[in-house]
């Protein structure tokens, strides 16, 4: 799903003395080391239960879509970390109604220690940014999809031993692969995009990008032909054609014809390729059962990162000198 920044560029603090996520190059120098601290407790089951670095914060949580994954993650990891999770249906507040964003995050700032927002413009959660004076958490938006593209980047990081190969998307260039391109090129990594014609990724989006893999010297190459993208790769991706929101466009996906990730597709790749998506998945359409149920899947791998992720930047972001402390003694 595709939408507007009205800056073109990352913001990544609101108020100063806080710090908010909206894109994923808002933490790009931070990205290997959040991922490396969310591997780490994952992994340290005394940690888990013993270390609360958000005990006595409440945590926000406003959706405008449903959501199975980033409900359940943040929930959970909040919990997990001490904190109070909140969740906020859209049909619960004004936001947006009778009542403006701005004021809205005047008024959750009194209450909340972070906000989480899952909408559908970004323009949305840039102004919820803009006035709240805690941290900001995009947790989905048209443009951008960090928290999902630190999971993504975590479970390649994870599997590292069989990645023998550049990252490839397959699909729209949308959300998902907007902060996968930039996240990719911060962790060092080169990216290859297939997107149907009229389908690329937004061109601001792959400018930031390309001024970190100046940096990083990772390389990012986009193209219309899908074995093209997927030939040697050793990571393949995709998502829906149709992303929530979009039901209406009812011709939308006959563009992607050729696009499906099957048997026939994946065979270009590395044989230890890992299969990547954000789920939820339309089997049948972008990708086949074949190809998603198969070994070389890592999509439930992905989904239970999210929580790992989350509670990542929720402590960095939060309480800063726990994750510190944490980072230096584990």
């Amino acid at each position: 799903m595709r939408g507007t920044d009205s800056r073109g560029t990352s913001s990544m603090r609101g108020n100063e003395g806080k710090q908010d996520l909206l894109a994923i190059d808002d933490v790009a120098d931070e990205l290997p080391e959040l991922i490396d601290w969310a591997i780490r407790i994952k992994h340290d089951d005394e940690a888990v239960y013993d270390f609360k670095p958000l005990e006595g914060l409440a945590i926000g949580s406003i959706y405008e879509k449903p959501s199975t994954r980033t409900r359940v993650s943040f929930e959970v990891g909040v919990t997990r970390l001490g904190g109070q999770a909140l969740t906020l249906l859209s049909g619960d507040i004004q936001l947006g109604k009778s009542e403006s964003i701005a004021d809205t995050a005047s008024v959750l700032s009194r209450y909340l220690d972070c906000i989480t927002y899952r909408c559908f413009g970004h323009a949305d959660v840039e102004e919820l940014a803009k006035h709240a004076t805690v941290p900001v958490i995009n947790a989905l938006s048209d443009l951008n999809h960090p928290c999902q593209a630190a999971a993504d980047l975590m479970t390649i990081v994870e599997h590292a031993e069989r990645v023998n190969g550049h990252i490839a998307w397959v699909g729209d260039g949308n959300n998902v692969l907007h902060d996968l391109v930039i996240g990719a090129v911060a962790m060092g990594h080169d990216i290859k995009y297939a997107t149907p014609s009229g389908f690329e990724p937004d061109e601001r989006i792959i400018s930031r990008a390309r001024s970190i893999a100046e940096r990083t010297g990772a390389t990012i190459a986009g193209t219309n032909d899908p074995g093209e993208a997927v030939s040697g790769a050793g990571v393949i991706y995709t998502d829906v054609f149709v992303s929530m929101g979009e039901e209406h466009m009812g011709g939308k996906l006959g563009a992607f014809e050729g696009f499906q990730v099957n048997e026939s597709l994946v065979a270009n790749a590395d044989p230890d390729y890992l299969f990547m998506h954000c789920l939820p998945a339309h089997r049948g359409e972008e990708v086949t059962d074949a190809v998603i149920d198969s070994p070389n899947s890592v999509v439930f791998d992905q989904a239970e990162n999210r929580m790992w992720a989350q509670m990542s930047i929720l402590t960095y972001l939060c309480n800063e000198a726990a994750w510190h402390t944490y980072r230096e003694l584990r």
